[in-house]
């Protein structure tokens, strides 16, 4: 397939930014990747724009991306709404890729933009994440994967009603609680998963949190959904990110020497499957094509952003991606090689736990933290002699897995 690059990438710091709105988060970001990239809005082709919150939380249902972009003043271009859950802003590039490719543009931007905090409106922000679960089905689905776990000794504490939170974190203890059931995963890995990952975020400007954990401290933190703690939950954060795209013949025009390659960009959705068939969960489903695609194995990779919207969550993707086998998710981790100076950098950015999950923008931001990697931009959290990169992103809940998964996989250039 004809290369394609990525050139410019922009994001704002993530957290409550309550007094901004989708279209000034918009902004600051797109602003930051055009000067990234060296380019003025005019040289875009074509734009792809991500957004789940803004049509139950303010209203703005349809043209959320035309609204936005030609707020910045893009006029006259196609400009494309993507909304797949937490993987709509990495659906936006699977799409711009493949456009480029056709050779339908040469220039193409892709933005993510979510505001997720209304402090007026704190019952519609929990209730929104149920819009990325099947209305009809979600709530059986998701007490069939509670009762896979039923066999495992819970200790006090998970009985408690622990009140408000999202519903997609009991369907991550539910998957958490069946993986130490059938792998013997423990509390205490998924709290090392969380204090690397708080650790890692102290060293990014743009994370949420910016406070390192000890594995003790996120245990003692107060319990979500057992086995997982608050300190093992991602935080609800605003924010936005944005990634200029070029094609080869497009390329001059850019620093090729800080372009990124896109080696492979791929989704999958679920297909039925018997709950411990690890080789047909969507995740690896999407892992396998990807590298398929790019040519490279799991043993080619120097360091991975993957969808921690839990603890939990990061030890199933570096399982998906083949990182380590199935059920040594939590062991590896464990034994820290997936911190920074370890075997396979995992979440080096700070991850969703730690630098925050704009939900629509995670996904862009998974490749914000990758580009930069690969440029050997990272600061104090470089990835030493990082040159193949993977970001694993999951988007909404069905029948106990994702949704939908997406898989990119970068180069340098």
């Amino acid at each position: 397939m004809d290369p394609v690059y990525i050139v410019g990438i922009g994001m704002t710091p993530l957290g409550r930014h309550i007094e901004k709105s989708v279209k000034q988060l918009t902004r600051i970001a797109i602003d930051a990747a055009l000067a990234d990239a060296g380019c003025a809005k005019e040289v875009i082709d074509a734009a792809w724009f991500s957004n789940t919150r803004q049509g139950l939380m303010e209203g703005q249902h349809g043209i959320r991306g035309q609204c936005a972009l030609r707020a910045y003043g893009f006029e006259g271009l196609p400009i494309i709404n993507t909304d797949n859950a937490c993987a709509s802003s990495t659906t936006g590039l699977n799409q711009a890729v493949a456009y480029l490719r056709a050779g339908m543009a040469e220039v193409a931007l892709v933005v993510g933009a979510e505001k997720m905090n209304y402090p007026e409106k704190r019952g519609l922000m929990f209730e929104a994440f149920r819009g990325s679960m099947d209305l009809d089905l979600g709530e059986e689905q998701l007490k069939r994967s509670i009762a896979l776990a039923a066999d495992l000794p819970l200790p006090p504490e998970a009985q408690a009603d622990v009140g408000e939170r999202s519903i997609f974190m009991d369907a991550y203890a539910a998957s958490a609680r069946y993986h130490m059931l059938k792998h013997g995963l423990t509390q205490r890995q998924l709290a090392a998963v969380a204090a690397k990952n708080h650790w890692h975020a102290s060293m990014n400007p743009l994370s949420h949190y910016r406070t390192p954990r000890t594995i003790e401290e996120v245990l003692a933190d107060r319990i979500v959904a057992w086995p997982l703690t608050r300190a093992m939950c991602a935080p609800i954060s605003d924010g936005a990110a944005a990634l200029v795209v070029c094609s080869r013949d497009a390329l001059a025009r850019f620093n090729r020497k800080r372009a990124v390659r896109v080696l492979a960009t791929t989704l999958a959705s679920g297909v039925v499957h018997a709950p411990d068939d690890e080789q047909k969960k969507v995740p690896r489903l999407a892992a396998l094509k990807a590298f398929e695609q790019a040519g490279v194995g799991p043993e080619d990779i120097s360091l991975a952003e993957v969808h921690d919207a839990t603890a939990f969550g990061e030890v199933k993707h570096i399982e998906a991606l083949g990182l380590c086998p199935v059920g040594e998710g939590g062991a590896m981790t464990e034994r820290g090689e997936t911190r920074l100076g370890g075997r396979v950098p995992v979440n080096p950015s700070g991850g969703l736990l730690a630098k925050g999950h704009p939900v629509a923008a995670t996904g862009a931001i998974q490749v914000h933290e990758l580009v930069t990697q690969l440029r050997g931009e990272a600061g104090e959290r470089q990835v030493a002699g990082a040159r193949i990169a993977v970001a694993g992103n999951g988007g909404g809940s069905y029948d106990g897995e994702e949704a939908v998964s997406a898989t990119t996989i970068l180069g340098q250039a």
